[in-house]
Protein backbone atom coordinates (compact mmCIF):
# COMPACT_ATOMS: atom_id res chain seq x y z
CA UNK A 1 0.00 0.00 0.00
CA UNK A 2 1.18 3.71 -1.12
CA UNK A 3 1.81 5.79 2.13
CA UNK A 4 -0.16 9.07 1.85
CA UNK A 5 0.93 12.40 3.32
CA UNK A 6 -1.52 13.55 6.24
CA UNK A 7 -0.09 16.48 7.04
CA UNK A 8 -0.69 19.67 5.02
CA UNK A 9 1.28 22.30 4.43
CA UNK A 10 1.01 25.76 2.79
CA UNK A 11 2.74 25.09 -0.53
CA UNK A 12 2.35 27.21 -3.69
CA UNK A 13 2.20 25.82 -6.72
CA UNK A 14 5.21 27.30 -8.64
CA UNK A 15 7.22 25.28 -5.92
CA UNK A 16 5.87 22.14 -7.93
CA UNK A 17 8.37 19.45 -6.43
CA UNK A 18 6.07 19.02 -3.11
CA UNK A 19 2.55 18.68 -5.10
CA UNK A 20 0.97 15.12 -5.28
CA UNK A 21 -1.13 14.27 -8.22
CA UNK A 22 -4.07 11.50 -8.04
CA UNK A 23 -5.48 10.43 -10.93
CA UNK A 24 -8.79 8.64 -10.89
CA UNK A 25 -8.86 5.97 -13.55
CA UNK A 26 -5.86 4.04 -15.60
CA UNK A 27 -7.43 4.51 -18.76
CA UNK A 28 -5.92 7.07 -21.69
CA UNK A 29 -6.82 10.21 -20.46
CA UNK A 30 -5.17 9.68 -16.92
CA UNK A 31 -2.16 8.08 -18.46
CA UNK A 32 -1.67 10.92 -20.29
CA UNK A 33 -2.69 13.28 -17.73
CA UNK A 34 0.81 12.13 -15.68
CA UNK A 35 3.02 12.14 -19.07
CA UNK A 36 1.68 16.01 -19.01
CA UNK A 37 2.29 16.42 -15.68
CA UNK A 38 5.72 15.27 -16.02
CA UNK A 39 7.10 16.64 -19.14
CA UNK A 40 5.13 20.65 -19.13
CA UNK A 41 3.90 20.63 -15.13
CA UNK A 42 7.97 19.47 -13.60
CA UNK A 43 5.80 17.09 -11.56
CA UNK A 44 8.15 14.62 -10.35
CA UNK A 45 6.99 11.15 -11.26
CA UNK A 46 6.70 9.61 -7.53
CA UNK A 47 4.52 12.09 -6.76
CA UNK A 48 1.79 11.36 -9.26
CA UNK A 49 -0.49 8.17 -8.33
CA UNK A 50 -3.03 6.63 -10.53
CA UNK A 51 -5.76 4.58 -9.04
CA UNK A 52 -7.53 1.86 -11.37
CA UNK A 53 -10.28 -0.23 -10.81
CA UNK A 54 -9.03 -3.25 -12.46
CA UNK A 55 -6.17 -5.12 -12.41
CA UNK A 56 -4.56 -3.24 -15.94
CA UNK A 57 -4.01 0.01 -17.38
CA UNK A 58 -4.90 1.38 -20.61
CA UNK A 59 -9.03 1.39 -20.08
CA UNK A 60 -10.81 1.37 -23.41
CA UNK A 61 -7.07 0.89 -25.47
CA UNK A 62 -6.63 -2.87 -24.36
CA UNK A 63 -5.35 -5.94 -25.92
CA UNK A 64 -4.69 -9.69 -24.40
CA UNK A 65 -5.00 -12.94 -24.90
CA UNK A 66 -2.96 -15.48 -26.85
CA UNK A 67 -3.52 -17.50 -29.98
CA UNK A 68 -4.11 -20.86 -27.34
CA UNK A 69 -7.27 -18.84 -26.02
CA UNK A 70 -7.70 -16.48 -28.69
CA UNK A 71 -7.23 -13.02 -28.71
CA UNK A 72 -9.18 -9.94 -27.44
CA UNK A 73 -10.13 -6.63 -28.86
CA UNK A 74 -12.97 -4.78 -27.88
CA UNK A 75 -12.40 -2.36 -30.39
CA UNK A 76 -9.40 -0.22 -31.87
CA UNK A 77 -9.70 3.78 -31.82
CA UNK A 78 -8.72 5.30 -35.63
CA UNK A 79 -5.86 7.57 -35.66
CA UNK A 80 -5.83 10.40 -38.45
CA UNK A 81 -2.83 13.13 -39.25
CA UNK A 82 -5.12 16.03 -37.89
CA UNK A 83 -4.95 14.22 -34.15
CA UNK A 84 -2.53 17.13 -32.59
CA UNK A 85 -2.26 16.85 -29.03
CA UNK A 86 -1.88 12.63 -29.74
CA UNK A 87 1.16 13.52 -31.67
CA UNK A 88 2.18 15.99 -29.17
CA UNK A 89 2.31 13.76 -26.65
CA UNK A 90 3.72 10.04 -28.69
CA UNK A 91 6.10 12.14 -29.66
CA UNK A 92 7.87 12.43 -26.26
CA UNK A 93 7.38 8.88 -25.60
CA UNK A 94 10.19 6.12 -27.11
CA UNK A 95 8.51 2.85 -28.73
CA UNK A 96 9.16 0.06 -26.43
CA UNK A 97 12.61 -1.17 -28.17
CA UNK A 98 13.67 3.19 -27.94
CA UNK A 99 14.46 3.09 -31.79
CA UNK A 100 12.15 6.10 -32.74
CA UNK A 101 9.18 7.81 -30.87
CA UNK A 102 5.79 5.91 -31.08
CA UNK A 103 5.08 9.64 -33.52
CA UNK A 104 7.54 8.16 -35.66
CA UNK A 105 6.94 4.99 -36.00
CA UNK A 106 3.00 5.53 -36.64
CA UNK A 107 3.73 7.85 -39.21
CA UNK A 108 6.58 5.80 -41.38
CA UNK A 109 4.21 2.83 -40.72
CA UNK A 110 1.34 4.40 -42.18
CA UNK A 111 3.97 6.14 -45.13
CA UNK A 112 3.89 2.71 -46.50
CA UNK A 113 1.10 0.92 -44.97
CA UNK A 114 -1.91 2.87 -46.68
CA UNK A 115 -5.05 2.85 -45.94
CA UNK A 116 -7.36 2.51 -49.04
CA UNK A 117 -9.89 0.16 -49.52
CA UNK A 118 -10.89 -1.79 -52.35
CA UNK A 119 -14.34 -3.45 -50.11
CA UNK A 120 -15.71 -0.81 -48.59
CA UNK A 121 -18.89 -1.97 -48.69
CA UNK A 122 -19.56 -5.59 -49.39
CA UNK A 123 -23.36 -6.91 -50.57
CA UNK A 124 -24.77 -9.28 -51.97
CA UNK A 125 -21.60 -11.58 -52.04
CA UNK A 126 -19.78 -8.78 -54.16
CA UNK A 127 -17.65 -5.76 -53.29
CA UNK A 128 -18.06 -2.24 -53.67
CA UNK A 129 -14.57 -0.59 -54.61
CA UNK A 130 -15.62 3.40 -53.68
CA UNK A 131 -18.96 3.54 -53.48
CA UNK A 132 -20.89 6.19 -54.38
CA UNK A 133 -22.89 8.48 -51.73
CA UNK A 134 -25.98 8.17 -53.36
CA UNK A 135 -27.31 11.50 -51.47
CA UNK A 136 -30.03 13.34 -52.55
CA UNK A 137 -30.03 17.03 -52.60
CA UNK A 138 -31.82 17.49 -50.22
CA UNK A 139 -29.64 15.15 -47.83
CA UNK A 140 -26.56 17.88 -48.64
CA UNK A 141 -28.38 20.65 -48.01
CA UNK A 142 -28.99 19.08 -44.62
CA UNK A 143 -25.68 18.28 -44.51
CA UNK A 144 -24.30 21.72 -44.79
CA UNK A 145 -26.67 23.03 -42.93
CA UNK A 146 -25.75 21.12 -39.77
CA UNK A 147 -22.09 22.18 -40.14
CA UNK A 148 -23.49 25.83 -39.79
CA UNK A 149 -25.55 25.68 -37.25
CA UNK A 150 -25.09 26.42 -33.68
CA UNK A 151 -25.06 23.58 -31.19
CA UNK A 152 -27.43 25.35 -28.99
CA UNK A 153 -30.14 25.31 -31.62
CA UNK A 154 -29.91 21.66 -32.19
CA UNK A 155 -30.21 20.51 -28.43
CA UNK A 156 -30.84 17.21 -28.17
CA UNK A 157 -31.90 16.24 -31.10
CA UNK A 158 -31.20 13.23 -32.77
CA UNK A 159 -29.42 12.40 -36.15
CA UNK A 160 -32.97 11.08 -37.12
CA UNK A 161 -34.78 14.56 -36.25
CA UNK A 162 -32.67 16.07 -39.50
CA UNK A 163 -32.78 13.74 -42.41
CA UNK A 164 -35.35 11.87 -43.65
CA UNK A 165 -36.11 8.18 -43.67
CA UNK A 166 -33.94 7.96 -47.44
CA UNK A 167 -31.43 9.17 -46.07
CA UNK A 168 -30.57 6.14 -43.87
CA UNK A 169 -30.50 4.12 -47.19
CA UNK A 170 -27.75 5.96 -48.40
CA UNK A 171 -24.23 4.02 -48.96
CA UNK A 172 -23.23 7.42 -47.13
CA UNK A 173 -24.80 6.82 -44.35
CA UNK A 174 -23.62 2.96 -44.24
CA UNK A 175 -20.42 4.16 -44.75
CA UNK A 176 -20.82 7.26 -42.41
CA UNK A 177 -22.63 5.57 -39.20
CA UNK A 178 -20.30 2.21 -39.59
CA UNK A 179 -16.68 3.92 -39.77
CA UNK A 180 -17.75 5.71 -36.67
CA UNK A 181 -20.51 4.09 -35.18
CA UNK A 182 -23.28 6.24 -35.22
CA UNK A 183 -26.52 5.26 -35.06
CA UNK A 184 -30.30 7.34 -35.73
CA UNK A 185 -31.34 7.91 -32.62
CA UNK A 186 -27.89 9.62 -31.55
CA UNK A 187 -27.12 13.28 -30.92
CA UNK A 188 -27.35 15.84 -33.83
CA UNK A 189 -25.11 17.43 -32.22
CA UNK A 190 -22.32 15.23 -32.31
CA UNK A 191 -23.08 14.32 -35.56
CA UNK A 192 -22.44 17.83 -36.50
CA UNK A 193 -19.30 18.31 -34.88
CA UNK A 194 -18.02 14.88 -37.15
CA UNK A 195 -19.08 16.52 -40.45
CA UNK A 196 -16.84 19.47 -39.15
CA UNK A 197 -14.15 17.66 -37.81
CA UNK A 198 -13.49 15.79 -40.62
CA UNK A 199 -14.43 17.98 -43.28
CA UNK A 200 -10.75 17.46 -44.91
CA UNK A 201 -11.63 13.26 -44.70
CA UNK A 202 -14.57 13.46 -46.68
CA UNK A 203 -13.22 13.41 -50.42
CA UNK A 204 -11.36 10.24 -49.42
CA UNK A 205 -13.99 8.33 -47.15
CA UNK A 206 -14.97 5.73 -49.97
CA UNK A 207 -11.94 4.03 -49.56
CA UNK A 208 -10.78 5.22 -45.84
CA UNK A 209 -7.99 7.54 -47.30
CA UNK A 210 -6.28 9.02 -44.41
CA UNK A 211 -7.23 7.07 -41.71
CA UNK A 212 -4.03 5.69 -39.66
CA UNK A 213 -3.42 2.93 -37.70
CA UNK A 214 -0.65 1.34 -34.99
CA UNK A 215 1.60 -1.16 -36.14
CA UNK A 216 0.22 -3.71 -33.73
CA UNK A 217 -2.48 -3.12 -31.49
CA UNK A 218 -3.10 0.40 -29.39
CA UNK A 219 -2.62 -1.34 -26.20
CA UNK A 220 0.59 -2.42 -27.43
CA UNK A 221 1.73 0.58 -29.70
CA UNK A 222 0.54 2.53 -27.22
CA UNK A 223 -0.25 2.13 -24.04
CA UNK A 224 2.55 0.03 -23.15
CA UNK A 225 5.22 2.47 -24.40
CA UNK A 226 3.38 4.76 -22.35
CA UNK A 227 2.96 2.70 -19.44
CA UNK A 228 7.30 2.17 -19.33
CA UNK A 229 7.73 6.08 -20.24
CA UNK A 230 5.71 6.42 -16.76
CA UNK A 231 7.30 3.41 -14.68
CA UNK A 232 10.96 5.11 -15.49
CA UNK A 233 9.86 8.11 -13.95
CA UNK A 234 8.55 6.84 -11.04
CA UNK A 235 4.82 7.29 -11.05
CA UNK A 236 2.83 4.78 -8.60
CA UNK A 237 0.15 2.37 -10.70
CA UNK A 238 -2.37 1.37 -7.33
CA UNK A 239 -4.67 -1.24 -9.37
CA UNK A 240 -7.38 -3.08 -8.18
CA UNK A 241 -8.42 -0.04 -6.77
CA UNK A 242 -11.72 1.42 -6.93
CA UNK A 243 -12.57 5.12 -5.97
CA UNK A 244 -16.12 5.49 -4.19
CA UNK A 245 -16.23 9.10 -3.71
CA UNK A 246 -14.10 12.23 -3.27
CA UNK A 247 -15.06 14.56 0.01
CA UNK A 248 -14.98 18.35 -0.49
CA UNK A 249 -14.35 21.47 1.31
CA UNK A 250 -16.02 23.84 -0.42
CA UNK A 251 -14.49 24.24 -3.84
CA UNK A 252 -11.47 21.72 -3.29
CA UNK A 253 -11.15 18.28 -3.07
CA UNK A 254 -10.19 17.18 0.48
CA UNK A 255 -10.46 13.24 0.32
CA UNK A 256 -9.99 10.39 -1.89
CA UNK A 257 -12.09 7.55 -0.64
CA UNK A 258 -11.76 3.80 -2.50
CA UNK A 259 -11.09 0.41 -2.20
CA UNK A 260 -8.83 -1.77 -2.76
CA UNK A 261 -8.59 -5.58 -2.94
CA UNK A 262 -11.97 -5.22 -1.01
CA UNK A 263 -10.56 -2.64 1.91
CA UNK A 264 -11.84 0.95 2.53
CA UNK A 265 -9.36 3.70 2.70
CA UNK A 266 -8.91 6.99 1.97
CA UNK A 267 -6.19 9.93 0.33
CA UNK A 268 -6.27 12.95 2.38
CA UNK A 269 -5.56 15.73 -0.30
CA UNK A 270 -3.30 19.02 0.86
CA UNK A 271 -4.38 22.19 -0.80
CA UNK A 272 -1.90 22.43 -3.16
CA UNK A 273 -2.46 18.91 -4.54
CA UNK A 274 -4.37 18.01 -7.72
CA UNK A 275 -7.02 15.23 -8.47
CA UNK A 276 -7.65 14.72 -12.21
CA UNK A 277 -10.53 12.18 -12.60
CA UNK A 278 -12.02 10.83 -16.18
CA UNK A 279 -15.62 10.41 -15.74
CA UNK A 280 -17.75 7.38 -16.50
CA UNK A 281 -16.30 4.87 -19.26
CA UNK A 282 -17.37 3.73 -22.64
CA UNK A 283 -16.12 -0.06 -22.06
CA UNK A 284 -17.59 -0.50 -17.90
CA UNK A 285 -19.40 -3.73 -17.76
CA UNK A 286 -17.79 -5.04 -20.80
CA UNK A 287 -18.55 -8.94 -20.87
CA UNK A 288 -16.58 -11.52 -22.77
CA UNK A 289 -18.40 -14.63 -24.13
CA UNK A 290 -16.69 -17.55 -25.84
CA UNK A 291 -16.72 -19.91 -29.44
CA UNK A 292 -19.71 -21.48 -27.45
CA UNK A 293 -21.40 -19.26 -24.76
CA UNK A 294 -22.58 -16.16 -24.72
CA UNK A 295 -21.64 -12.36 -23.11
CA UNK A 296 -24.15 -11.12 -20.80
CA UNK A 297 -25.81 -7.28 -20.83
CA UNK A 298 -24.43 -5.69 -17.70
CA UNK A 299 -25.52 -2.78 -16.20
CA UNK A 300 -24.41 0.77 -13.99
CA UNK A 301 -23.99 -0.94 -11.32
CA UNK A 302 -21.10 -3.77 -12.69
CA UNK A 303 -17.87 -1.37 -12.08
CA UNK A 304 -17.70 2.00 -10.40
CA UNK A 305 -16.61 4.35 -13.33
CA UNK A 306 -20.77 5.64 -13.53
CA UNK A 307 -21.42 5.18 -10.29
CA UNK A 308 -18.72 7.56 -8.94
CA UNK A 309 -20.17 9.93 -11.11
CA UNK A 310 -23.94 9.19 -10.44
CA UNK A 311 -22.69 9.73 -6.32
CA UNK A 312 -20.34 13.23 -7.24
CA UNK A 313 -23.10 14.70 -9.27
CA UNK A 314 -26.18 14.61 -6.66
CA UNK A 315 -26.73 18.56 -6.00
CA UNK A 316 -23.80 19.69 -8.05
CA UNK A 317 -25.28 20.68 -11.43
CA UNK A 318 -22.07 21.87 -12.26
CA UNK A 319 -20.83 18.41 -12.62
CA UNK A 320 -23.30 17.39 -15.09
CA UNK A 321 -25.55 14.82 -16.00
CA UNK A 322 -24.27 11.09 -16.50
CA UNK A 323 -27.49 9.71 -16.40
CA UNK A 324 -28.16 11.45 -19.91
CA UNK A 325 -25.60 8.80 -20.88
CA UNK A 326 -25.90 5.86 -18.78
CA UNK A 327 -29.50 5.38 -18.41
CA UNK A 328 -30.05 3.89 -21.73
CA UNK A 329 -28.46 0.84 -22.49
CA UNK A 330 -30.68 -0.21 -25.37
CA UNK A 331 -29.61 2.65 -27.09
CA UNK A 332 -25.67 2.40 -26.54
CA UNK A 333 -24.60 -1.47 -26.76
CA UNK A 334 -22.97 -2.77 -29.19
CA UNK A 335 -21.06 -6.28 -29.89
CA UNK A 336 -17.43 -5.99 -30.83
CA UNK A 337 -15.32 -9.72 -31.62
CA UNK A 338 -12.18 -10.79 -32.28
CA UNK A 339 -10.89 -14.15 -34.42
CA UNK A 340 -8.15 -16.13 -33.49
CA UNK A 341 -7.45 -18.48 -36.32
CA UNK A 342 -4.76 -20.83 -36.62
CA UNK A 343 -3.29 -20.12 -39.85
CA UNK A 344 -3.98 -17.61 -42.81
CA UNK A 345 -6.25 -19.48 -45.11
CA UNK A 346 -9.68 -17.16 -43.79
CA UNK A 347 -7.11 -13.74 -44.83
CA UNK A 348 -6.52 -15.29 -47.98
CA UNK A 349 -10.36 -15.76 -48.63
CA UNK A 350 -10.99 -12.29 -47.66
CA UNK A 351 -8.26 -11.07 -49.91
CA UNK A 352 -9.43 -12.53 -52.30
CA UNK A 353 -12.57 -11.88 -51.96
CA UNK A 354 -12.60 -8.19 -51.39
CA UNK A 355 -8.88 -6.72 -53.29
CA UNK A 356 -7.77 -6.09 -49.78
CA UNK A 357 -4.50 -6.73 -47.83
CA UNK A 358 -4.76 -6.89 -44.24
CA UNK A 359 -3.57 -3.56 -42.93
CA UNK A 360 -4.70 -1.50 -46.01
CA UNK A 361 -8.32 -1.62 -46.44
CA UNK A 362 -9.46 -1.07 -43.19
CA UNK A 363 -13.88 -1.49 -42.57
CA UNK A 364 -15.06 -3.73 -44.48
CA UNK A 365 -19.25 -3.83 -44.45
CA UNK A 366 -22.05 -5.80 -44.77
CA UNK A 367 -24.25 -3.15 -45.77
CA UNK A 368 -27.17 -6.06 -46.16
CA UNK A 369 -26.50 -7.55 -42.85
CA UNK A 370 -29.28 -7.54 -40.85
CA UNK A 371 -26.65 -6.87 -37.68
CA UNK A 372 -25.15 -3.89 -39.99
CA UNK A 373 -21.74 -6.42 -38.96
CA UNK A 374 -18.27 -4.61 -40.34
CA UNK A 375 -14.69 -6.76 -40.21
CA UNK A 376 -11.62 -4.92 -40.47
CA UNK A 377 -8.82 -7.29 -41.11
CA UNK A 378 -5.09 -5.58 -39.22
CA UNK A 379 -1.71 -5.96 -40.72
CA UNK A 380 -0.21 -9.58 -39.10
CA UNK A 381 0.79 -10.08 -36.54
CA UNK A 382 -1.05 -7.90 -34.41
CA UNK A 383 -0.11 -8.60 -31.13
CA UNK A 384 3.29 -8.13 -29.56
CA UNK A 385 3.88 -12.20 -28.88
CA UNK A 386 1.81 -13.85 -31.95
CA UNK A 387 3.26 -16.33 -33.59
CA UNK A 388 3.03 -16.58 -37.56
CA UNK A 389 1.16 -19.20 -37.66
CA UNK A 390 -1.60 -17.66 -36.33
CA UNK A 391 -3.94 -14.50 -37.52
CA UNK A 392 -6.36 -12.10 -35.73
CA UNK A 393 -9.16 -10.27 -36.98
CA UNK A 394 -11.87 -8.01 -35.40
CA UNK A 395 -15.57 -6.86 -36.38
CA UNK A 396 -18.74 -5.73 -34.29
CA UNK A 397 -22.28 -5.04 -35.71
CA UNK A 398 -24.63 -2.11 -34.88
CA UNK A 399 -28.04 -3.79 -35.08
CA UNK A 400 -26.88 -6.13 -32.37
CA UNK A 401 -30.91 -7.12 -31.31
CA UNK A 402 -31.97 -7.92 -34.96
CA UNK A 403 -32.16 -11.86 -36.01
CA UNK A 404 -29.07 -12.35 -38.44
CA UNK A 405 -28.89 -13.47 -41.95
CA UNK A 406 -27.57 -16.87 -41.48
CA UNK A 407 -28.41 -17.58 -37.70
CA UNK A 408 -31.94 -17.31 -36.78
CA UNK A 409 -30.57 -15.06 -32.93
CA UNK A 410 -30.18 -11.58 -32.84
CA UNK A 411 -26.30 -11.04 -32.46
CA UNK A 412 -26.45 -10.07 -28.98
CA UNK A 413 -27.33 -13.50 -28.18
CA UNK A 414 -25.18 -15.33 -30.22
CA UNK A 415 -21.89 -17.36 -29.33
CA UNK A 416 -18.57 -16.65 -31.19
CA UNK A 417 -19.48 -19.76 -33.57
CA UNK A 418 -22.86 -18.53 -34.25
CA UNK A 419 -21.08 -15.02 -35.15
CA UNK A 420 -18.76 -16.38 -37.69
CA UNK A 421 -20.94 -18.50 -39.13
CA UNK A 422 -22.87 -15.51 -40.13
CA UNK A 423 -19.58 -13.28 -41.19
CA UNK A 424 -18.84 -16.66 -43.51
CA UNK A 425 -22.83 -15.99 -44.50
CA UNK A 426 -22.20 -12.94 -46.22
CA UNK A 427 -18.80 -13.73 -47.81
CA UNK A 428 -20.59 -16.48 -49.64
CA UNK A 429 -18.04 -19.36 -48.08
CA UNK A 430 -20.88 -21.68 -46.40
CA UNK A 431 -18.82 -24.65 -47.95
CA UNK A 432 -16.29 -24.09 -46.14
CA UNK A 433 -18.13 -23.84 -43.06
CA UNK A 434 -17.34 -26.39 -41.01
CA UNK A 435 -13.45 -26.06 -41.84
CA UNK A 436 -12.67 -22.44 -41.32
CA UNK A 437 -15.08 -22.97 -37.74
CA UNK A 438 -12.50 -25.61 -36.69
CA UNK A 439 -9.89 -23.47 -37.23
CA UNK A 440 -11.06 -19.94 -35.31
CA UNK A 441 -11.09 -18.82 -31.82
CA UNK A 442 -14.08 -16.40 -31.88
CA UNK A 443 -14.72 -14.37 -28.64
CA UNK A 444 -17.49 -12.06 -28.62
CA UNK A 445 -17.68 -8.57 -26.47
CA UNK A 446 -20.89 -7.22 -25.32
CA UNK A 447 -20.29 -3.19 -24.62
CA UNK A 448 -23.52 -1.47 -22.20
CA UNK A 449 -22.03 1.84 -22.80
CA UNK A 450 -20.02 1.84 -26.09
CA UNK A 451 -21.76 4.73 -28.01
CA UNK A 452 -22.87 6.23 -24.59
CA UNK A 453 -20.94 9.54 -25.51
CA UNK A 454 -23.01 9.74 -28.72
CA UNK A 455 -26.78 10.10 -27.19
CA UNK A 456 -28.54 13.02 -27.57
CA UNK A 457 -27.26 16.07 -25.20
CA UNK A 458 -27.76 19.55 -24.34
CA UNK A 459 -25.46 22.40 -23.03
CA UNK A 460 -24.87 21.39 -18.82
CA UNK A 461 -24.78 17.66 -19.48
CA UNK A 462 -20.89 17.05 -20.03
CA UNK A 463 -19.07 19.26 -17.03
CA UNK A 464 -16.60 21.52 -17.92
CA UNK A 465 -13.20 20.20 -17.61
CA UNK A 466 -12.51 22.65 -14.74
CA UNK A 467 -15.81 22.98 -13.19
CA UNK A 468 -16.18 26.47 -12.36
CA UNK A 469 -14.93 27.81 -9.08
CA UNK A 470 -13.08 24.67 -7.90
CA UNK A 471 -9.59 24.81 -6.81
CA UNK A 472 -7.63 21.13 -7.24
CA UNK A 473 -10.10 19.02 -9.43
CA UNK A 474 -9.96 18.04 -13.08
CA UNK A 475 -12.17 15.83 -14.86
CA UNK A 476 -11.15 14.30 -18.40
CA UNK A 477 -11.65 11.42 -20.74
CA UNK A 478 -15.18 11.23 -23.24
CA UNK A 479 -17.74 12.70 -20.91
CA UNK A 480 -16.38 16.05 -19.79
CA UNK A 481 -17.20 19.08 -22.47
CA UNK A 482 -14.36 20.29 -24.75
CA UNK A 483 -15.46 22.57 -27.56
CA UNK A 484 -15.35 21.98 -31.45
CA UNK A 485 -13.35 18.07 -30.91
CA UNK A 486 -15.36 14.68 -31.25
CA UNK A 487 -15.77 11.95 -28.77
CA UNK A 488 -15.22 8.33 -29.06
CA UNK A 489 -11.38 9.20 -30.03
CA UNK A 490 -7.80 9.27 -28.61
CA UNK A 491 -7.67 12.63 -29.42
CA UNK A 492 -10.53 13.67 -27.20
CA UNK A 493 -9.14 11.74 -24.15
CA UNK A 494 -5.31 13.28 -24.47
CA UNK A 495 -6.65 16.72 -25.11
CA UNK A 496 -8.60 16.89 -22.41
CA UNK A 497 -5.74 15.59 -20.43
CA UNK A 498 -3.40 18.19 -21.76
CA UNK A 499 -6.33 21.40 -21.10
CA UNK A 500 -6.93 19.83 -17.41
CA UNK A 501 -2.84 20.18 -17.39
CA UNK A 502 -2.00 23.09 -18.47
CA UNK A 503 -4.87 24.97 -16.85
CA UNK A 504 -4.66 23.45 -13.40
CA UNK A 505 -0.52 24.82 -13.55
CA UNK A 506 -1.28 27.49 -15.20
CA UNK A 507 1.41 26.65 -17.90
CA UNK A 508 2.45 28.85 -21.20
CA UNK A 509 2.11 25.24 -22.60
CA UNK A 510 -1.42 24.92 -23.85
CA UNK A 511 -3.25 22.29 -25.83
CA UNK A 512 -2.84 23.05 -29.40
CA UNK A 513 -5.81 24.51 -31.46
CA UNK A 514 -8.40 21.76 -33.10
CA UNK A 515 -7.99 21.79 -36.83
CA UNK A 516 -10.54 23.58 -38.48
CA UNK A 517 -10.47 22.02 -42.57
CA UNK A 518 -14.27 23.60 -42.60
CA UNK A 519 -12.32 26.80 -43.00
CA UNK A 520 -10.37 26.10 -45.78
CA UNK A 521 -11.39 26.46 -49.47
CA UNK A 522 -9.83 23.76 -50.90
CA UNK A 523 -11.04 21.20 -48.18
CA UNK A 524 -14.50 22.67 -48.56
CA UNK A 525 -14.01 22.53 -52.58
CA UNK A 526 -12.93 18.96 -52.59
CA UNK A 527 -16.02 17.70 -50.02
CA UNK A 528 -18.44 19.58 -52.00
CA UNK A 529 -17.39 17.51 -54.78
CA UNK A 530 -17.91 14.27 -53.09
CA UNK A 531 -20.81 14.96 -51.38
CA UNK A 532 -22.26 15.82 -54.99
CA UNK A 533 -20.92 12.55 -56.51
CA UNK A 534 -18.28 14.73 -58.77
CA UNK A 535 -15.32 13.24 -60.17
CA UNK A 536 -11.99 13.57 -58.42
Amino acid sequence: MIKFQTNPTSVSRSDRSSIKAYLVGGGIASLASAAFLIRDGDLLGHNITILEELDTLGGSLDGSGSPEAGYVLRGGRMLESKYLCTFDLFSSIPTLNGDVSVTEEIFAWNKTMRTSSKSRIFRDGHRLTAPAFGLREKHILTIERLALEPEKLLGRSTIADQFDADFFKTDFWFMWCTTFAFQQWHSAVEFKRYLVRFAHMVSGFQRLEGIMRTPLNQYDSMVRPLVKWLEERGVNFQTNTRVTDLEFGGKSVRRILFECDGKADEIAVLPNDLVIATLGSMTEGSSIGSMDTVPVLNTRLHGGAWTLWDKLAVDRPEFGRPDVFCGHIDSSKWVSFTTTLRDDAFLKLVRDLTGNVPGEGGLVTFSDSAWLASIVIPSQPHFIDQPKNASVFWGYGLAVDEPGDFVSKPMSACTGREIMTEIIGHLRLKALSATLLNDAICIPCMMPFITSQFLPRQAGDRPEIIPDGYTNLAFTGQFCELPDDVVFTVEYSIRSAQTAVSRMLGLKRTAPPVYKGQFDPKVIYEAFRALHGMAA
